[in-house]
C-alpha cells in the first residue's frame, strides 16, 4: 500500500532523500526511500558490488558497506586477527551509526559463511565486537556450514576456529548446510516442472535465472537458497512486526530454548518451504503442516531430531491458526519425539496472526535436540585429518597474533560441545519421571 509502518520499520528505515546526504527519517508516513537496517561486510569487493547492481541496490546506503579488494584468502586467521584490527574502528562506529536509528533495539542478527575467510574469520570478530559494545542485546547467529563436497580445502581449519567463538560468544545459532538448502531448491524445482499441485512459477521470479527459464541443477541457485534463509528470518521475526494473540518476543528463544549456555545451537525447519510468493502451491493442511515440521525434507540442516534427544522446541506459527489447533497437534506429534526427562513439556509457541504473502498459514519450528551432533563430529573429523598433518598450518601461522595454541583450543571447545552432547544423549531412554501434580481437596 506504500505506507511505511512498524512492521516495516523492523527491517527499514523509510528516508527522506530529497533534504540531501541522510536526511530525517519519516515516520508512518508514505514510503520514501526505504533503507536497509543492515551493514555489509565482505573483504572482497565482488560480492557486494553484485548487490549493488541487482534489483536491490537502492534498498542498501553505500554507507553501509565495508569491502577490501582482495579477500581473506580462505583464510580465518587473516579475516579475524588482520583485517579485524584493521576495520575495528570503522565496523564500530557504522554499526552504532545503524543502533542510533532504532528505537529498541532488540537483537543483531549476524549473517555468514563458515568454510571461507571473511565468514568465518571476521564474522566471529564482529560477533566479539557485538558482545563488547552492546552487551545487552541478544545475538542470534546464522551460519551456514560447509558440506563436505566443498570447494575450500581448508574450511575444516576455518569452521572450527570459528565455532569456537560461536560457542562463547552467540546467544542463538541456527546452524544451516548449503546441501539441505540445495536439495530444497531442487524440490522445488521438481515440484514446479512436474506440475504438481497446480503448482506454477512466475516468470523472472527468484527461482528462475534472469533468462526466466527454471534454473537447471548444475549452476547453484544461489538466489533461491538465500530466499529461504530470509524466509526462515521472516518468521522469526514476525511475532515482533505483527499482531498476534500470542506473540513471542525473539530474546523469548534464547530464553526458553537454550538451558545451557553453550548448547544454543537450533535445528530449524520450515513449512511451507514455498514462502516464496512467487511459486504457486497449494496451501498444505494445517495438520499436515506440523508434520512436515518434524520432516527431514523440512531442515535447513541435514540431522535427525526424531530419534535423537530434544532439550526444547518452539512452534511459530503464523496466519489463522488457534491456541486449540496448536495444542492438539502438540499431543499428537509428542509420543513419536523423545524430550529430555527434565523438560518433558519443553513447548514454547507463538502464534503471528499475519500470514506469509500468498499462504493461508506457515510454520517455523526451532528444536534444541542432540542432533547436531553428527555435524560438529565430521567437521572435526575432517579438521584432524588436516591438523594431523599439520597441512596448510604456515598459512595461518605467519599472520600476527595466530599461534598454533589457537587451533588446540578450538578443537578442545569443539570437543567439549560433543561431549556435553553426549552426556545428554546417554541419558535418553531413561525412566520418565513424571512430575507429581497438586491434589486439590474438594
Amino acid at each position: 500500500k506504500g505506507i511505511y509502518d512498524e512492521a516495516l520499520s523492523s527491517f527499514f528505515r523509510n528516508v527522506d532523500t530529497r533534504s540531501g546526504g541522510d536526511g530525517p527519517d519519516i515516520y508512518k508516513g508514505k514510503i520514501c526511500s526505504l533503507k536497509a537496517r543492515a551493514l555489509l561486510i565482505d573483504m572482497e569487493e565482488g560480492v557486494v558490488n553484485e548487490i549493488l547492481q541487482g534489483p536491490l541496490r537502492d534498498v542498501f546506503d553505500s554507507k553501509q558497506l565495508i569491502t577490501d579488494v582482495s579477500g581473506s584468502g580462505n583464510n580465518w586467521a587473516v579475516g579475524h586477527k588482520l583485517y579485524g584490527c584493521q576495520y575495528r574502528e570503522n565496523i564500530v562506529e557504522k554499526l552504532r551509526k545503524t543502533a542510533e536509528h532504532c528505537d529498541c533495539l532488540q537483537c543483531f542478527f549476524i549473517i555468514h559463511s563458515m568454510g571461507g575467510g571473511t565468514g568465518s574469520g571476521l564474522g566471529t570478530f564482529v560477533l566479539n565486537l557485538l558482545e563488547d559494545e552492546f552487551p545487552e542485546v541478544y545475538r542470534f547467529v546464522t551460519s551456514v556450514y560447509p558440506s563436505g563436497e566443498d570447494d575450500v580445502i581448508t574450511s575444516p581449519y576455518n569452521s572450527v576456529l570459528a565455532m569456537k567463538e560461536l560457542n562463547e560468544h552467540a546467544d542463538c545459532v541456527l546452524p544451516i548446510e548449503n546441501e539441505s538448502l540445495f536439495d530444497i531448491v531442487n524440490k522445488i524445482h521438481q515440484m514446479t516442472s512436474s506440475g504438481k499441485l497446480g503448482s506454477t512459477v512466475k516468470q523472472n521470479s527468484l527461482v528462475t535465472s534472469s533468462a526466466g527459464s527454471a534454473k537447471t541443477v548444475q549452476q547453484k541457485p544461489f538466489d533461491a537458497m538465500n530466499n529461504i534463509v530470509a524466509n526462515l528470518l521472516l518468521n522469526l521475526t514476525s511475532s515482533a512486526r505483527f499482531e498476534g494473540s500470542l506473540n513471542m518476543d525473539l530474546n523469548e528463544i534464547s530464553m526458553n530454548l537454550v538451558p545451557f549456555p553453550r548448547l544454543h545451537y537450533l535445528v530449524s525447519s520450515l513449512t511451507p518451504l514455498y514462502t516464496l510468493a512467487d511459486v504457486n502451491v497449494l496451501s498444505r493442511r494445517l495438520d499436515q503442516m506440523f508434520s512436515d515440521a518434524f520432516s527431514r525434507d523440512h531442515q535447513l540442516i541435514q540431522a535427525d531430531p526424531k530419534h535423537s534427544l530434544y532439550l526444547a522446541c518452539a512452534l511459530l506459527v503464523r496466519g489463522n491458526v488457534q491456541v486449540s489447533d496448536l495444542r492438539r497437534n502438540i499431543e499428537r506429534l509428542k509420543p513419536s519425539l523423545h524430550f529430555v526427562s527434565w523438560n518433558q513439556e519443553g513447548w514454547k509457541t507463538g502464534l503471528c496472526s499475519v500470514p506469509p504473502v500468498g499462504h493461508s498459514h506457515s510454520l517455523l519450528a526451532l528444536a534444541n535436540n542432540t542432533c547436531v551432533k553428527p555435524t560438529f563430529i565430521e567437521l572435526k573429523d575432517r579438521f584432524m585429518k588436516l591438523y594431523k598433518k599439520k597441512a596448510h598450518l604456515h598459512h595461518y601461522l605467519h599472520i600476527d597474533g595466530m599461534e598454533q595454541s589457537c587451533f588446540s583450543e578450538a578443537i578442545s571447545s569443539l570437543s567439549d560441545l560433543i561431549e556435553e552432547y553426549n552426556e545428554l544423549d546417554a541419558t535418553k531412554g531413561g525412566p520418565r519421571t513424571d512430575p507429581s501434580r497438586l491434589k486439590i481437596a474438594v
